[in-house]
């Protein structure tokens, strides 16, 4: 059996992102999901890019700020408190807005914690 308790806080940020990244769920050593906590200021983006998993299912559960997740359809604009659901093959792209007044602060989970993402043109 194993158990964690982690502070976030005390999870060194992921090097090279446009955003705060702490990958709470590699702290944890954790294989099926990934586990992240994202602090996005106003203009950055949440990694990836725009792009859409073949089989992972994402979850952003955003705990203060509003989180904009543009899509081919359209714009979401999720506010704390509330959950975001990307399911496979589902382009987005989350971010805080350069007009934002806050950080905008979420909890990320991916599954199965598998490298499938795609870049993907909104253009194309």
């Amino acid at each position: 059996m194993g158990y964690h308790v982690i502070d976030p806080a005390s999870v060194e940020p992921t090097p090279d992102r446009p955003c705060v990244q702490r990958a709470v769920g590699d702290e944890a050593g954790l294989e099926n999901v990934a586990v992240n906590v994202y602090e996005v200021a106003p203009g950055e983006q949440i990694p990836l890019a725009y792009h859409y998993h073949d089989e992972q299912e994402e979850v952003f559960y955003v705990t203060e700020g509003d989180l904009h997740v543009e899509t081919p359809d359209e714009e979401y604009v999720v506010p704390a408190g509330q959950v975001f659901v990307a399911e496979p093959d589902s382009p987005q792209l989350a971010y805080n807005p350069e007009s934002a007044d806050e950080t905008v602060r979420a909890l990320a989970l991916g599954a199965p914690s598998v490298d499938d993402a795609h870049a993907y043109d909104p253009d194309s």
